[in-house]
């Protein structure tokens, strides 16, 4: 069973998995590996004799069977667990998470505007506009993500959860949001960010100097005193340096959780309100213009 009482295979049947090629492919790796090991393991000898035409000695033989045997097996392990963990990160790790980053947010009903940065089918996007449901709100969460096409799927899964009404989708740059200036009350984006700039390479600065301009922007267009909640993969470090940077107030990280391979972390802060020195008021520029 899920979070809130939800069952992980009507979450599935809701909601699909986006990139279900990669779990599909590697598990077709993983079963062709065991069945390699199988026949490791049961053509041992045989298999010991052919290598004795390559390498001096059966001793000899018998070691780089067994080594070969090994390693066949420990692939397949380690493709199986990839496929898995893939496949549970996927929908219902994401799941999970979409409900720890509601929960990171204190009043709901207070919310007017909200945005769900990345929306894809619309997980944490519906988790939002349930939540907002739930506690009476009348605010709105609008879903934002680079493909036009994702729309319509995330629409779908929004009726199929009893929240269309709350629930607006666009496509749009996550480096140039189409939204003014503290215009959200919350900015959410669960697995997302780090997906911006990967045709650069993830390691390279220009894809870092990618990340850090939709980072600017969800600073932008959140309200002062509005709370930004970002779950991502493998950048939290930079994500918490240039919040600081920003000035961000009460910067929490979470314990690290595996997704998709790889370590991830939820990020919540509070963009601070504008403030006054003596008569004139000082207003904080969020944009990163200066990157490239």
């Amino acid at each position: 069973m899920g979070k809130a009482g939800r069952d992980w295979g009507q979450i599935y049947s809701i909601y699909g998995v986006d990139d279900w090629q990669t779990p599909i492919f590697l598990l077709i790796y993983a079963i062709f590996f065991s069945i390699l090991s199988v026949i490791f393991l049961v053509y041992f000898e045989p298999i010991c004799y052919f290598f004795h035409h390559f390498l001096p000695g059966p001793s000899s033989a018998r070691f780089a069977a067994g080594f070969t045997g090994s390693v066949t097996a420990l692939s397949a392990v380690c493709l199986f667990y990839a496929a898995g963990n893939i496949f549970y990160s996927s929908v219902s790790l994401h799941w999970e998470m979409a409900q720890r980053m509601v929960n990171a947010v204190g009043d709901w009903s207070s919310v007017k505007y909200a945005l769900d940065l990345g929306c894809g089918r619309g997980i944490l996007l519906n988790a939002v506009a349930l939540q907002l449901k739930k506690s009476g709100s009348s605010g709105r969460v609008v879903g934002l993500h680079p493909t036009p096409t994702c729309s319509l799927s995330t629409l779908r899964t929004a009726g199929i959860e009893g929240v269309q009404e709350y629930v607006t989708c666009r496509s749009g740059d996550p480096r140039k949001l189409p939204f003014s200036d503290n215009y959200f009350d919350v900015v959410a984006s669960a697995a997302f960010v780090h997906t911006v700039g990967k045709e650069f390479g993830q390691k390279t600065a220009v894809a870092a100097a990618e990340r850090m301009r939709v980072l600017g922007e969800v600073v932008r267009v959140l309200k002062p005193g509005g709370v930004g909640v970002v779950w991502d993969l493998v950048h939290a470090p930079e994500y918490v340096k240039r919040l600081q940077e920003l000035k961000m107030e009460d910067i929490r990280v979470s314990e690290r959780v595996t997704a998709f391979m790889v370590n991830s972390h939820v990020i919540v802060f509070n963009k601070p309100s504008q403030h006054f020195v003596g008569p004139n008021e000082v207003r904080l520029d969020w944009r990163l213009n200066n990157l490239c």
